[in-house]
């Protein structure tokens, strides 16, 4: 059987690392935890949990992940963020993989807690995610924000039966302060590319995206919850968009 290695990068996550923890004590044979310097009790909590821990300044997300990477020990790497746990069908399907792995690379589906409610629509499900990989066959790449597993394309993709449980937000509030720090961040990304805001992308794309979001994704179907996070999906939008124009015209 195949020993996995399981990779966390956290920032002031105790209130999520432990749930963490728990779900992949029964399949992890070490846990890498990259921090970045948390003033909470992240840390403590996962040296309980007997993780080795390094501490990194933060550049990047993708950045955090490989240097994460380089510190294992064994071959296959699960991948996880401190809100995420695994649900006991993932955690049985990855032993299973992991008994007779046939693949590099293993996609699964992340499902989100919203404030208390499970998303089942919004876009938001089934979210595919490749988290288990061979560490030879894959890094992280891509812009500041929303940082992409890159393959070799040798690598084999299998499908991980069971959910990711994703405890996103615990309120509006922390909804909508992540949405303006994602977004001065994604400014400066597209500005560093050169991209120019216009009326389309400030307006039209977020009216577009709440659209289909809320109708053709059918997040009406997830109720309040789906509401609020269609409507801030587009505001995300619209103040990446709106930032980009404030530092274009500096």
């Amino acid at each position: 059987m195949e020993k996995i290695s399981v990779v966390i990068i956290t920032y002031n996550e105790a209130r999520n690392i432990g749930r963490c923890l728990a779900s992949v004590k029964n399949i992890a044979d070490e846990i890498i935890l990259v921090d970045s310097h948390s003033t909470d009790e992240t840390v403590a909590i996962a040296e309980s949990f007997g993780a080795k821990v390094y501490q990194k300044e933060f550049i990047s997300y993708a950045v955090q992940k490989n240097f994460a990477n380089e510190q294992t020990n064994n071959k296959f790497i699960l991948s996880l963020d401190a809100d995420e746990a695994l649900s006991a069908e993932l955690s049985a399907a990855i032993i299973l993989s992991m008994q007779n792995s046939s693949h590099q690379a293993y996609q699964l589906n992340r499902r989100t807690n919203y404030c208390g409610t499970w998303i089942n629509y919004c876009g938001w499900y089934p979210d595919p995610k490749i988290r288990l990989f061979d560490k030879n066959f894959a890094k992280w790449g891509g812009p500041a924000l929303h940082e992409t597993l890159e393959l070799n394309n040798k690598a084999g993709l299998g499908f991980l039966k069971g959910d990711l449980l994703h405890y996103s937000f615990y309120s509006t509030q922390e909804h909508i302060k992540q949405i303006e720090k994602y977004a001065t961040i994604a400014a400066a990304d597209l500005f560093k590319q050169n991209k120019k805001p216009n009326f389309f992308n400030c307006y039209i794309k977020p009216i577009n995206r709440f659209l289909t979001d809320y109708i053709f994704k059918r997040g009406f179907l997830d109720g309040k919850a789906g509401w609020t996070i269609c409507i801030y999906s587009a505001k995300s939008m619209h103040l990446k968009y709106m930032k980009l124009k404030d530092l274009a015209n500096q």
